[in-house]
């Protein structure tokens, strides 16, 4: 059996680390967390949708592939769509949950390409109505200012329990942003 199939089957992906609880990100990668589920996701970006299309593309194992394709979909992120009724075949679609990936995935892509593809990207991301190459930057809606990643900082949220252990004195750096990435433009149609 593939090593990639045995990490399938364990709880923490074959990592060997546990993942702490009540963490957003750590909910996020129990569901996107390895290296196969990223590349399906960018494949479905780019319209590739087929079982034997991804498999091909990524020369992924079938059992993987499957695997990964169930996981994504039993958790809303695709959506399985019939699209020939002899043989039966099925295409997966990425859900609104899906699509708000999509800034996670050109963040990965760009960091890669600036640290790793020794100044040769092998893709550029361009805005299709006009050309233009994006760029992905943390936006503040109150003030309207673009601004680096040392300029967030976390509070409480409302999933946090009433525990006052958790609360801190505001830093010097808090200034009643609210930091969030600009959003995608709307979405056509999250199965078109």
């Amino acid at each position: 059996m593939p090593v990639d199939a045995v990490a399938a089957e364990l709880p923490d992906g074959g990592t060997g680390e546990e993942r702490p609880s009540g963490s957003s990100i750590s909910a996020a990668l129990d569901i996107v967390g390895d290296r196969w589920t990223i590349l399906i996701l960018r494949d479905a970006f780019r319209g590739i949708r087929r079982f034997d299309e991804l498999r091909r593309d990524l020369d992924i194992p079938r059992a993987v592939l499957s695997d990964r394709l169930r996981r994504l979909v039993d958790h809303g992120v695709l959506v399985k769509r019939r699209y020939q009724d002899r043989p039966v075949r099925h295409e997966y679609r990425l859900t609104r949950m899906g699509l708000e990936l999509s800034p996670i995935l050109v963040a990965l892509m760009q960091w890669g390409d600036r640290w790793l593809a020794e100044g040769a990207a092998p893709v550029r991301l361009v805005h299709e109505p006009c050309g233009s190459e994006i760029r992905l930057a943390l936006h503040c809606w109150t003030c309207g200012e673009d601004f680096p990643p040392t300029e967030i900082t976390s509070r409480p949220g409302p999933g946090v329990a009433a525990d006052t252990s958790q609360d801190r004195a505001p830093r010097s750096t808090d200034r009643g942003r609210t930091p969030r990435a600009r959003p995608l433009p709307p979405a056509r149609d999250a199965a078109g």
